[in-house]
């Protein structure tokens, strides 16, 4: 009768811790999905007054791909912009477009953010007096596009130097020009565009996707250290979007346009300050982060299709396949 009792006193014990586990786990999941429901679903409806921020928006790499879906979509939203990019006559271009269409007031900064610090002094003085609320930290780089190892980067001093001025000190020099401003008044909005390329290593994309986890640490300390004086820091990382950079792999219900994600990445704004952009790209980047014993890592994807080869894999495709190609083709995306 005792072992009877004791039987039933450890099945009842391994039953409530199992219950207990089981209800965590569903109150996790569950609070995921209604996150998940705000931010990329009721976000589209009650969408935040973007104009409360300030007159105007500053946006690099505003030229094409999604710096520039940015700049148009502040634009219809009611912002002035400030066009920040390489190509004067495209900057010239996009301003005229953006005035014609949205009725809103532009600036052009023609500067190179590949050439390290001898840029922001000139930035500066054509930023003063402007009362910006918004900076998009947007424009990146890549050494070549494709997939390279390190040293096989061609003119790797140059090469590397540029793309960390380019994706790093771009995105501190930038912050700490606006930053006093948005002090003063008491609001601000900075939104830095990371990359799903700094969730996990990526195997020949090594500086880019190093450079992108900067992005993304810096981001959420800079809104610890000023969300109290009303700065909001939003890091956006989204995972495959048709532009320059991906080679305009073509739209599809995976694959987002650039218009389409910064429409939906501007809507997650005052709901959360580390967003995917919108509910496509965060499905996809769950469904890539699953346990690892489930899914590959980009690493493993690189391994595994260089020992189905023999090791010619890597060899034969590093200067003709892309990234994307490879999580598509490998990853069943």
């Amino acid at each position: 009768m005792g072992d009877i009792a004791e039987c039933s006193w450890y099945s009842l014990v391994l039953c409530s811790i199992g219950s207990v586990t089981v209800v965590y786990y569903l109150l996790r999941w569950s609070w995921r999905c209604w996150h998940g429901f705000k931010v990329y679903v009721l976000s589209e409806i009650w969408q935040t007054n973007l104009r409360t921020y300030g007159q105007w928006a500053v946006v690099t790499g505003a030229t094409s791909g999604i710096g520039r879906a940015y700049a148009e979509e502040l634009a219809r939203r009611g912002l002035d912009i400030v066009l920040i990019s390489r190509s004067e006559d495209k900057l010239c271009s996009v301003a005229k477009e953006i005035e014609s269409r949205y009725k809103r007031q532009t600036r052009v900064i023609q500067t190179d953010f590949t050439e390290g610090h001898s840029i922001y002094s000139a930035i500066a003085q054509q930023l003063e007096g402007l009362q910006i609320g918004i900076l998009v930290n947007n424009v990146g780089m890549n050494y070549i596009g494709v997939l390279a190892n390190f040293l096989d980067v061609p003119d790797p001093d140059q090469r590397i130097t540029q793309v960390i001025n380019c994706n790093t000190l771009s995105v501190t020099q930038m912050s700490r020009l606006v930053l006093p401003g948005m002090l003063e008044r008491g609001k601000g909005l900075i939104i830095n565009i990371s990359s799903e390329a700094a969730s996990q290593p990526q195997p020949m994309l090594s500086v880019y996707s190093a450079t992108k986890i900067f992005v993304t640490y810096f981001s959420r300390c800079l809104h610890a250290e000023y969300r109290s004086k009303g700065i909001t820091v939003q890091c956006v990382v989204p995972f495959i979007v048709s532009t320059n950079m991906t080679h305009n792999v073509p739209v599809n219900p995976l694959v987002k346009s650039a218009a389409s994600f910064a429409r939906d990445a501007l809507n997650t704004v005052g709901y959360t300050t580390y967003t995917s952009g919108c509910l496509t790209h965060a499905l996809q980047i769950s469904n890539l982060h699953m346990p690892k014993n489930k899914q590959p890592s980009f690493l493993q994807l690189v391994d595994k299709a260089d020992e189905l080869t023999g090791g010619a894999w890597v060899r034969h495709h590093q200067q003709d396949l892309r990234p994307p190609e490879l999580y598509m083709i490998l990853a069943g995306v």
